[in-house]
């Protein structure tokens, strides 16, 4: 039988001897070795207080109640694609490629200088621009994006930076003729690891919350319908943490966001029913399974007990996910099609309503036509045709998956216990504690792997030699060449802006996030002058007392 860990942070081991902390944190990262199989004491639950039916409180067994549908009505589930790649209007063909094959929702991704928020033109992003996502810089390039997409209809998610995403949403629905107050979709907004497993920006820790809680606040009055924070903890998990660390880490930073939004007087049921997790997903099935489980009941807990909130939708979290593109080879390309399916699977069981699978070729760039159509489809035949999806929490009673639910819960929480006891969480991300979990959750990983501990086929078992491995690689390995037109582009477009408008308009954005202004307004009023994510981004790091370009390749506009 396991043992559970309890809320306080201490474990009991058998025979009475209490772990303290430091004991604790060297073991929480693991789940305890598995039993062979499991019996009614494995897991005693109170079927009200841990579970509930699906669609209520405290939500472990999902967030909506289930409905019978009529012959041929759709379910209401999300099937997107992660997307994105050189010029905006180049994205904007895959998106209208994804849509007519399949998908109901859209996942955009900036290439590595939008998500750092350099402008194409800067020096150093030159080789790098359009080849790993897309590039946008500019309100035009939100507006080319969208062209032609209902996004009325059509929800969208942004893997891109931190106000930025949300601002320029904003501003293509505008131009497109669509009421903001009818845009669905989310922003990725990660304060608090943003510059250790994402994209370094060389911002501080300080203006990444500040980003993150003035485009919650300001989404939460003008984009009733939008998700403006996303808590992704597939960054975090894709970094190489297991499962624990991946959602303790994930609700630490959740809850400092919310302390931050509570103490500027906003209720919390006026933001937290558009707060919503997008998790990561791996090849270890039932702990999957119990890890989103485990976290939609601790969130409602939370949510209620700790933070006081009161509307039932601000305790029933929406979990988006993404498979892991880290599970996917180079090796032996279509066992990444297996492995996606698998994901797949656990996610619809886990009640998973919104995903992306990972696509086969995504170990060697981002997905082209070819793997999107398969992973598409992957996710269409899991839906429709397995029944998986049919039912809600169809592994609810098992005793291994409510044990394992347990066990997870119980140790996300004494994680978040432990980390939040070691400090001010900003303090500590700005003094690398973060990055030390990741750096030896990546050199432990890495063990294993070499090791054999942790079997991937295709890299340490059931190999085949590089000549014979030959079935997708063409595909895979056509190079996406860097947009070099756009580089020029955006350096004539630079060129011809109305400049006394755009430096009027970056003077403004400063004296307002001086006098703690929310800056979102400040931002669109910018972009609206044609004013550059780069520039704006320059002007907001000035004023937490860091240089306009940390890399001195450009200078601000006067």
């Amino acid at each position: 039988m396991h043992h559970r860990v309890g809320l306080g942070g201490v474990r009991r081991e058998p025979g009475g001897a209490d772990l303290g902390m430091d004991d604790l944190q060297e073991r929480l990262s693991e789940i305890p070795a598995r039993d062979l199989f499991y019996a009614p004491p494995d897991a005693p639950v109170d079927y009200a207080e841990e579970l509930g039916d699906p669609g209520e409180y405290p939500h472990t067994r999902g967030t909506r109640r289930p409905r019978a549908r009529s012959a041929g009505e759709g379910r209401d589930f999300i099937v997107r694609e992660l997307s994105g790649e050189g010029s905006p209007r180049r994205s904007n063909e895959q998106f209208h490629y994804l849509l007519e094959h399949g998908a109901t929702g859209l996942d955009v991704i900036g290439d590595t200088p939008t998500q750092a928020f350099m402008d194409p033109d800067h020096p150093y992003a030159r080789h790098a621009v359009g080849n790993q996502g897309v590039s946008v810089c500019r309100a035009a390039d939100f507006i080319d994006l969208y062209e032609g997409i209902p996004l009325d209809r059509v929800s969208c998610d942004h893997s891109l930076p931190g106000g930025f995403a949300t601002a320029g949403y904003f501003l293509a629905a505008q131009h497109h003729g669509f009421a903001a107050a009818a845009l669905r979709g989310s922003a990725i907004l990660p304060p608090l690891y943003a510059e250790d497993t994402a994209y370094s920006s060389n911002l501080p820790v300080e203006l990444h919350m500040r980003l993150a809680t003035d485009s919650i606040e300001f989404a939460a009055e003008r984009m009733p319908k939008y998700h403006p924070f996303i808590e992704d903890t597939y960054y975090i998990s894709d970094g190489s943490v297991d499962i624990v660390d991946e959602m303790a880490l994930g609700f630490v930073e959740l809850r400092e966001v919310v302390r931050r939004l509570l103490a500027r007087g906003l209720d919390v049921d006026a933001f937290a029913p558009r707060i919503a997790l997008l998790v990561n997903c791996r090849m270890d099935f039932f702990a999957e399974v119990a890890k989103i489980r485990a976290s939609r009941r601790l969130y409602a807990r939370m949510m209620r007990d700790e933070f006081g909130a009161r509307d039932p939708r601000s305790l029933a979290i929406n979990v988006a996910a993404h498979t892991s593109g880290a599970t996917m080879t180079a090796q032996q390309l279509g066992n990444n099609i297996a492995r996606g399916a698998i994901q797949a699977t656990a996610l619809y069981m886990a009640g998973v309503r919104a995903m992306e699978i990972s696509a086969f070729d995504e170990a060697l760039r981002t997905p082209s036509k070819d793997a999107h159509v398969v992973a598409l489809g992957t996710q269409h035949v899991v839906q429709l045709e397995s029944g998986v999806a049919d039912v809600a929490d169809p592994l609810g009673g098992s005793w291994y998956v409510e044990s394992l639910t347990g066990e997870v819960e119980g140790r996300i929480r004494a994680r978040i216990a432990q980390i939040e006891a070691d400090g001010d969480v900003v303090e500590l991300a700005e003094r690398g504690y973060f990055r030390t979990i990741f750096e030896e959750a990546m050199v432990a990983n890495d063990t294993a792997l070499r090791g054999g501990e942790r079997a991937v086929v295709g890299v340490n078992v059931n190999r085949i030699p590089a000549a014979r491995d030959t079935l997708l690689r063409e595909v895979a390995e056509e190079r996406i060449e860097p947009d070099y037109e756009r580089i020029a582009a955006i350096a004539d477009w630079r060129a011809g802006r109305d400049r006394a408008a755009v430096v009027a308009s970056l003077d403004r954005l400063e004296a307002g996030c001086r006098d703690g202004a929310n800056v979102m307004p400040g931002l669109l009023e910018a972009l609206r002058a044609e004013a550059s994510m780069g520039e704006c981004i320059g002007v907001l790091r000035e004023c937490y007392g860091r240089p306009y370009d940390p890399l001195g390749g450009t200078e601000r506009p006067r």
